[in-house]
């Protein structure tokens, strides 16, 4: 029995796992060794008009919820984690605050084309120095007649070097702690002193790009700061609570895709005349992911709803991310380990989702981090 998936939630799930199937399976493991961005990967979700599920219709969206997104991420992430780490930072970062706090124009002229599929969307906010501590950045933004000029480097940002667009967080009042952060809407085709300065070999996760940025008296007009000067940090708690919930609906994923396949390997080997699944050893490793699974699914789910009844879902998206991302881990550590050595080889999927499972306990927030904001909500 599912959990409460309505007809119209249920549609889009199936025809982005036949899209999946389709089109992303046979080329999962091909683009990981090319550390290849599939960029017709992408135009294909545009056409399906997933690309921005949670985004209203009058901007270019789908119109669908937080659910509805995490149903779809979810699918993305059971055959390919590059695919679906790309998919959530342009859709959950670099979409979703453009909707959440920008201008009508802003919204006209940025969002829609990310909406569409049209642009990539990223966002910048971890530096080289900062660490778990984002706040502590040294990015800075000066305002010059009708222009504000930026410097400084962002690091680990996902799509930035195939972005239409980039959030930029920087510092503009340096006496103001939180409350001098501001939001810039960067162009990368035009924009003069912007520059993709790194693209990062990584464990995993090598279709989607990872890059460090620079900004070196990066000139954008004024209007490209996002709703008020001093209010980015503020959009950066808002903008983590759907991070959160969208990694741990890639999380769950990166789970399923890893458990299909062992227990499809386990139900076809057969060793000492009968199929692996049918012992002890093997048979617990698969009810042990599958209960996993479903428990951090479960929370997923349960963090989307909050989220779509405009509930305070800080700690619900915390454990969400938390709970999954372990999961993920777990379960495709398991996945090797059923298919023995098999599944050290690239030939089999379970190593794929092992080294990219390893991010969804960093990324978006460390789960030391996440234990940080769980405490806190629990007034610990």
């Amino acid at each position: 029995m599912e959990f409460r998936v309505p007809d119209e939630h249920r549609m889009i799930r199936e025809s982005v796992r036949d899209f999946c199937e389709a089109e992303i399976a046979p080329i999962a493991q091909e683009i990981e060794d090319e550390h290849r961005f599939p960029d017709e990967i992408f135009d294909q979700l545009a056409e399906l008009d997933v690309m921005g599920v949670p985004i209203d219709e009058s901007h270019g969206g789908l119109g669908g919820d937080q659910f509805m997104y995490a149903l779809v991420t979810e699918e993305l992430g059971r055959v390919s984690g590059a695919i679906g780490l790309s998919y959530a930072a342009h859709v959950s970062l670099g979409s979703k605050p453009i909707e959440l706090f920008g201008s009508d124009a802003q919204k006209e002229r940025w969002l829609r084309p990310l909406a569409e599929g049209e642009h990539m969307g990223a966002w910048a906010l971890t530096e080289p120095g900062s660490g778990s501590d984002a706040s502590d950045m040294d990015t800075r933004a000066r305002k010059e007649g009708d222009e504000w000029v930026l410097n400084g480097t962002k690091q680990f940002i996902t799509n930035a070097n195939v972005a239409g667009s980039i959030l930029v967080k920087a510092v503009t009042d340096p006496e103001a702690g939180y409350d001098g952060i501001s939001t810039f809407i960067v162009d990368p085709d035009a924009d003069d002193g912007f520059e993709v300065t790194t693209v990062w070999d990584k464990l995993g996760l090598n279709a989607s790009p990872t890059c460090e940025i620079n900004f070196d008296d990066c000139r954008i007009p004024e209007d490209r700061l996002l709703g008020e000067e001093g209010e980015g940090w503020r959009q950066t708690t808002k903008t983590l609570d759907g991070g959160r919930i969208s990694i741990a609906a890639l999380s769950v994923g990166l789970a399923q895709g890893a458990y299909e396949a062992a227990k499809s390997y386990a139900t076809e080997r057969e060793q000492f005349g009968q199929p692996i699944s049918e012992f002890d050893a093997i048979r617990d490793k698969l009810v042990t992911m599958d209960r996993k699974i479903e428990r951090s699914r479960l929370l997923t789910h349960k963090a989307a709803w909050a989220y779509d009844e405009g509930e305070d879902c800080t700690r619900l998206s915390s454990l969400a991310k938390l709970d999954a991302s372990e999961t993920a881990r777990e379960v495709a550590e398991e996945a090797i380990q059923t298919l023995g050595g098999y599944g050290y080889t690239t030939d089999f999927a379970p190593q794929r989702f092992y080294r990219d499972a390893k991010l969804m306990e960093i990324g978006e927030g460390t789960s030391e981090i996440q234990h940080l904001v769980i405490g806190r909500e629990l007034g610990l």
